[in-house]
């Protein structure tokens, strides 16, 4: 069992076994799950003293994924994300926290469509372990609600009995799988 300052150093994301989602509510009555599909980062954890650990990454906007391609289109058109003007959706921390045995708060600025805000993301460690290929990996899931309104993301419908086609409140989900660099 290796302790968290074992697991000091630099790390990349492995996005073919790391997941970014989000959740919206569609017409008040349903979830609608969506992920992006190209995503790039890195992380430096200091296990002595998270404090100094940080993180950045960086999403393509174009890689939405809602499984419904008129739905994406529409997601990455100017209502919504304006990918053709803000391709990358970025998210750097400022600040990581412990804040239990196996869990963290990363506060840092998100920025979609070109806006950026502090937010704060609570993420769990999952664990370390060593793959069959030699590579030290690290896993972490965490969410954050944030408000697309804040963001610039407005377009809306109203209908008909009351309430929006698309909820403001949208959960960010992120699961990684970070492989220690050599």
């Amino acid at each position: 069992m290796s302790t968290y300052a074992d697991l000091t150093g630099d790390y990349t994301i492995d996005p073919s076994h790391s997941r970014v989602g989000f959740v919206a509510r569609h017409a008040m009555v349903t979830k609608v799950r969506g992920s992006f599909n190209e995503f790039e980062g890195t992380a430096h954890v200091d296990g002595q003293n998270p404090a100094n650990s940080s993180v950045r990454v960086a999403i393509q906007a174009k890689s939405i994924d809602t499984r419904n391609g008129q739905r994406d289109d529409h997601l990455r058109s100017n209502d919504f994300l304006d990918m053709d003007n803000h391709p990358e959706i970025t998210f750097e921390s400022a600040a990581v926290e412990p804040a239990g045995d196996d869990t963290f708060k990363v506060s840092g600025d998100l920025t979609i469509r070109g806006v950026t805000k502090p937010v704060v993301i609570d993420f769990e460690y999952t664990g370390s372990a060593t793959d069959p290929f030699g590579n030290v990996r690290i896993g972490l899931e965490g969410s954050v609600v944030i408000n697309r309104k804040d963001f610039g993301v407005t377009w809306n419908a109203a209908l008909e009995g009351g309430g929006v086609l698309v909820s403001e409140k949208i959960t960010l989900e992120i699961e990684v799988s970070a492989i220690k660099n050599a």
